[in-house]
């Protein structure tokens, strides 16, 4: 169901809360049972029941006082239990980041967006799988196993917020709330058919958000539908004392209730011919991407060419600084502060080195050890300073290209959902996987992934909706106007 079949559902007494939570937590035992269980959740959360019952008494109560209607516009997301990531703080629960350093640890406080969908009336049911401290592009790196695709077991369900995806494709969760430094919501949203949005850096608080690429880092919504995405940004949106980084949107008063974009005459979407050329582009998925663009020309919508030679150097840019902030970032875990620690009695250095040895997986040691090595001037020379100044371009030409054009249209990954373990030993072809999304991060702008259609395999493909900074109304409404026309085909 979507939030709105949900809150409607709720409404009318056809569900409650509880009977929700219930049934989606019988799905869960049931798929831990399966043959080839999709792992998308590490745990439901205990006190999600209590949490259900407290809403159906609201709901009660204001149904007898005859102001239901009231609950609910004070309360748009009453009752609707949603997925979180593991590396979202819940307080009172468990955190781990999919890493095994932090096994055990449990959350002193709530995230900011935790705070504030729970304000709305929300239910976090549990934490999702996730690649470990979301360094990975398809949930393999998780200490706890893989996240399967639920369009096909044997396959990835994409990262790193795969758990989240998967979730909410599989309808063990209304909605999902996951990270992205580089692509990691709307890439699993592709792999996964389902929508996934990234918003513009700030517009959603990252206190309370375990740190990869804190220039980057941006938590962003997976769901069903644009407006399941609509409603959840619009009561996470806004600035936050405890994070200096974070800002109002702008508009947010349109998300409450998304209407579909109507005015496509006036459209103007570039197109760069960087992404449109690309050899490494799947067949499948340049095919699915010529049918969207032909959509929006039938629409009235102009679509235009553009050269923008920066995005060439935007993949190594950003692993420049994401790996170089991962590495300063991650200094925090040392067995002394936080999680697990290994103590042979041999003093402070050997504690380190035991506790990070044994506590990261590969993935987050071959992360921190290329991003010290940048951060270390002597052996890299000005690679970081280099990897700020493309960065710099990049924002720069980026927002020039806004002035004329409204949308950026491209692929959200080259190709399809891979089969599991096809690249996980292949780190540098893993990386590509974020070759279309890393410029939206790099620029600070919003994207949203959109379910286009299929490979020859029957795995989903997403297509990408960019815009501007703060313009997620107006590509959430462009993603709705898709989902009218094209959602149940």
């Amino acid at each position: 169901m979507t939030i709105l079949d949900t809150v409607n559902k709720l409404k009318s007494g056809e569900i409650t809360s509880r009977s929700l939570v219930e049934s989606l937590k019988a799905t869960f035992e049931a798929d831990k049972k399966s043959e080839l269980p999709l792992n998308a959740f590490l745990e439901i959360f205990e006190d999600a029941t209590a949490k259900a019952e407290a809403c159906d008494k609201e709901i009660a109560e204001a149904k007898a006082k005859g102001s239901l209607d009231k609950l609910f516009e004070e309360k748009p997301l009453l009752g609707v239990p949603f997925a979180s990531k593991d590396n979202i703080n819940v307080r009172g629960q468990k955190i781990t980041c999919g890493s095994k350093i932090l096994e055990g640890y449990v959350a002193p406080y709530s995230a900011t967006v935790i705070n504030r969908l729970e304000k709305a009336g929300a239910i976090p049911l549990g934490r999702c799988n996730q690649d470990e401290f979301a360094m990975g592009s398809s949930t393999e790196y998780s200490s706890y196993g893989p996240t399967r695709n639920p369009a096909n077991r044997q396959y990835v369900s994409g990262g790193s917020s795969g758990g989240s995806a998967a979730a909410v494709a599989s309808n063990q969760a209304v909605f999902g709330i996951g990270t992205e430094t580089g692509g990691s919501v709307r890439l699993p949203a592709s792999y996964c058919g389902i929508y996934g949005l990234k918003p513009t850096y700030g517009v959603l608080s990252r206190w309370g958000v375990v740190a990869y690429g804190s220039s980057l880092d941006q938590v962003g919504i997976l769901g069903h539908t644009p407006r399941d995405i609509a409603l959840p940004l619009y009561a996470m949106a806004g600035e936050d004392f405890y994070d200096d980084t974070s800002a109002d949107l702008p508009c947010k008063e349109d998300l409450k209730n998304l209407k579909a974009y109507t005015d496509f005459s006036s459209l103007k979407i570039a197109v760069p011919k960087q992404f449109a050329e690309t050899k490494g582009l799947d067949e499948d998925v340049a095919k699915v991407f010529e049918e969207t663009k032909q959509w929006f020309i039938s629409k009235g919508a102009k679509i235009e060419i553009v050269d923008l030679p920066i995005l060439d150097a935007s993949i190594a840019s950003y692993y420049v600084i994401a790996l170089s902030e991962a590495a300063s970032n991650l200094s925090r875990f040392d067995g002394i502060r936080y999680g697990n620690r290994i103590d042979s009695g041999k003093g402070y250095d050997e504690l380190y080195v035991e506790t990070r040895s044994n506590g990261f997986g590969p993935e987050v040691k071959r992360r921190i050890i290329i991003g010290n090595y940048v951060l270390s001037e002597q052996f890299s020379g000005s690679t970081y300073k280099k990897g700020m100044s493309v960065r710099a371009r990049i924002q720069k030409e980026v927002a020039k290209l806004y002035e004329s054009y409204d949308l950026i249209l491209c692929p959200t990954c080259p190709t399809a959902a891979f089969k599991l373990g096809q690249k996980v030993d292949n780190p540098l072809e893993m990386y590509l996987s974020d070759l279309y999304t890393v410029f939206v991060n790099l620029s600070r702008c919003t994207s949203i992934s959109v379910p286009a259609g299929k490979n020859r395999d029957g795995m989903p493909v997403g297509i990408q909706f960019a815009g501007p900074m703060f313009s997620e109304a107006k590509i959430l409404s462009i993603a709705q106007a898709w989902e009218d026309e094209k959602g149940n085909n």
